[in-house]
């Protein structure tokens, strides 16, 4: 499949401190994909350095399989939406979605045409003569968009342009984002920090820590098979306990040793032993193959959040089933949500 963007042994550093170490990326023409991690990880600077607006230590960066690491980012058919909108208050929305057609100077009729075309897309049709400043934030982040996309960018870039808006409005945006994405078939790269986003959206999801990538796949297999203890515990809620591999497909944890399906591991090889809260069964206490006690309950709407103490770790369960602070309950794991990791230095 063809690459819209590829990252070749990027390097990046400002100053002595290292902010990208020897990143490789491909990223497929007509994708979603998100770049995922904490603050500082170095997602945004990679989106810059996409953009052109920061140069690359080392290393190229190629859009369409032409080397661009050195080309100024007016120059690139890439456009960028960031958080802060920075639309123009003294013109109203279509001036707005125009401004870039009218800087190339492209004939009236069309700049008439591709604008009311965009409105369309972003569902914002008849807004063309409001002011800017009398929109809600939703609103402006779709005029946003639709300034970005008017001059057909082969990719756009997002910076986390939904964190200024309210829960509900940024659940409904996500919906929107990939309609429009889907709807104009280009590239998009989208950097977050919120996990919800990058799992609702995307088609692909980077993973960064400390400037280096942890993992890239899709959302379902970044949620469901973690590479590392980071991944899982950033995407997700995750108990993650120490553990012992004595052989293939055992593992040994809290006190016992249970079946998994793991194997490859050096023998008696310490581990980090991943398992998600809603994979564990909670049950009597003469039922389960460990035994604790609750410490603590969470309602949090669709199901309960239970923090039960087994002596040597406390884990958190989330169960439709409710049980009072205090009880003693029996906990099950099943072989297949048992997740075992090498130990990392993120571990």
């Amino acid at each position: 499949m063809d690459h819209s963007i590829e990252l070749m042994d990027v390097y990046k550093r400002f100053g002595d401190t290292e902010v990208l170490q020897r990143m490789n990326l491909a990223i497929k023409d007509k994708e979603f994909l998100t770049l995922l991690g904490p603050s500082g990880c170095g997602k945004t600077t990679t989106l810059r350095l996409i953009a052109g607006f920061e140069t690359p230590t080392d290393g190229k960066i190629l859009l369409h399989g032409e080397d661009v690491s050195r080309v100024p980012a007016h120059k690139r058919s890439v456009n960028t939406v960031f958080q802060k909108y920075a639309l123009f208050t003294h013109m109203n929305v279509f001036e707005n979605i125009a401004f870039g057609l009218r800087i190339k100077k492209r004939p009236e009729n069309e700049i008439k045409e591709r604008v009311h075309e965009m409105l369309r897309l972003v569902n914002l049709k008849g807004f063309e003569n409001r002011r800017t400043d009398s929109l809600s934030g939703g609103q402006q982040q779709r005029i946003a968009i639709a300034r970005a996309l008017v001059n057909e960018p082969d990719v756009l870039l997002l910076d986390e342009p939904l964190g200024a808006l309210d829960l509900k409005l940024r659940q409904g945006m996500q919906r929107e984002l990939k309609r429009i994405q889907e709807s104009v078939g280009i590239t998009f790269v989208y950097v977050t920090h919120e996990q919800e986003e990058a799992l609702t959206m995307s088609d692909t999801v980077v993973v960064m820590n400390e400037g280096r990538i942890q993992q890239i796949g899709t959302p379902i297999d970044i949620y469901n098979e973690p590479e590392n203890a980071f991944v899982a515990d950033f995407i997700g809620e995750s108990n993650i306990i120490d553990g012992v591999m004595p052989d293939d497909f055992r593992v040994v944890f809290s006190g016992r040793e249970f079946v998994c399906v793991d194997n490859g591991f050096a023998k008696n090889e310490a581990v980090d032993v991943v398992v998600r809260p809603e994979d564990i069964e909670i049950s009597a206490p003469e039922h389960g193959m460990l035994k604790g006690r609750v410490s603590s309950v969470v309602f949090k709407g669709v199901h309960y959040e239970m923090m039960v103490d087994t002596g040597d770790f406390t884990y958190m369960i989330h169960s439709i089933v409710e049980r009072k602070e205090g009880d003693t309950v029996g906990l099950s794991i099943i072989p297949e949500y048992i997740h075992i990791m090498r130990k990392t230095h993120v571990s």
